[in-house]
């Protein structure tokens, strides 16, 4: 029985996770390094800078201490940012209680190595961490979460009990957690439906109607599914809410931050100028380049994510991203790994 939970990342979603875990009956302390958001929280219950709108319960209590927020923890969910996950990881080894479960709430791919943050884990926090790793994802706006709008999620383990704990930890009223044994896919749905939402703001930011944005998230479950099944993971997961049902809500839903980036680069402004605006982190832009390098280390076709990259990196414009896709050559629909599985 999970009694305390801490919480790495005091975001929007994780702090989303933290109203969650609390209204589930956990005591809850979110880690964060900002002072303000820490003092925003606890004297005032909100996290304005985050999650505005959204009244956070007395259950759940916030501080810039790593050895506070640990303490006594035997659920360790990360929502810190994937590019920050390792150093933040190694800042607070030998603080996390023995035995201790990591769930990885991070939809994302370390971009200087291409590693799953579950590798994250294991390479800084040992074998035996590991080994009490979980994965947290699926369609779930941070926003929508707070509000207690019904919400369904799947959380990943190798080992059953493991899920069983963090499901039973997890599920809140209208929060509802299913358990399923593919960590792999898991975690490349999460990260890489970040990249087709950018895509999909692209589109959107360009003009272009429904047939082309559903063409899109069709083709793009595609790609996901390619570079999931060459590295191990398993074609049920990306048709499910960690894969289909993520990709729909990021590349149709209006409170997605990465197709808001997409958007405003296909509408002409500079990645730089969109970014300069944004308050938090939009997971896509650096995950493209964690995805496109796994994609060649596996020898994977993603030609949304290497167009989605032209834009991001090569100065490409969307539209001319648009119309190379269009004009590629002209093939069958079921082509390749996924159609054999």
């Amino acid at each position: 029985m999970v009694k305390r939970v801490a919480v790495i990342g005091a975001g929007g979603w994780g702090t989303a996770l933290g109203i969650v875990a609390a209204r589930a009956g956990r005591e809850v302390r979110l880690w964060s390094r900002n002072v303000s958001v820490v003092e925003d929280i606890n004297e005032k219950r909100a996290n304005s800078a985050y999650l505005k709108g959204h009244v956070i319960p007395g259950g759940v209590t916030a501080t810039t201490e790593a050895g506070t927020a640990l303490k006594g923890a035997e659920m360790v969910v990360l929502a810190a940012p994937s590019h920050a996950t390792r150093a933040v990881l190694e800042g607070m080894r030998g603080l996390f209680e023995t035995g201790a479960v990591f769930v990885s709430a991070t939809k994302g791919v370390e971009v200087e190595t291409g590693k799953r943050i579950s590798e994250v884990v294991a390479e800084v926090l040992g074998d035996g961490a590991a080994e009490r790793f979980a994965c947290l994802s699926g369609p779930s706006f941070a926003q929508e979460v707070a509000a207690g709008q019904p919400t369904a999620v799947s959380v990943a383990s190798r080992d059953e009990s493991l899920a069983r704990l963090v499901q039973r930890a997890l599920s809140a009223q209208s929060f509802r957690v299913y358990t399923n044994p593919d960590v792999v896919g898991t975690e490349l749905g999460g990260a890489s439906k970040n990249v087709m939402a950018l895509a999909a703001g692209m589109i959107a930011g360009l003009g272009l109607g429904t047939n082309t944005v559903s063409a899109l998230v069709t083709r793009g479950l595609a790609e996901m599914t390619r570079l999931a099944l060459a590295e191990g993971g398993r074609l049920e997961t990306l048709m499910g809410l960690a894969g289909l049902g993520d990709l729909v809500l990021t590349c149709t839903g209006g409170l997605s931050r990465n197709r808001f980036v997409g958007q405003e680069l296909g509408r002409g402004r500079t990645l730089e100028e969109v970014l300069a605006g944004m308050h938090e982190v939009a997971e896509g832009v650096r995950t493209t380049r964690a995805v496109r390098l796994l994609a060649a280390r596996r020898g994977v076709e993603m030609p949304i994510t290497e167009e989605v990259h032209a834009v991001l990196y090569d100065g490409k414009s969307a539209r001319a991203a648009v119309e190379s896709l269009i004009s590629r050559p002209l093939r069958e629909e079921f082509e390749g790994k996924e159609s054999r599985q």
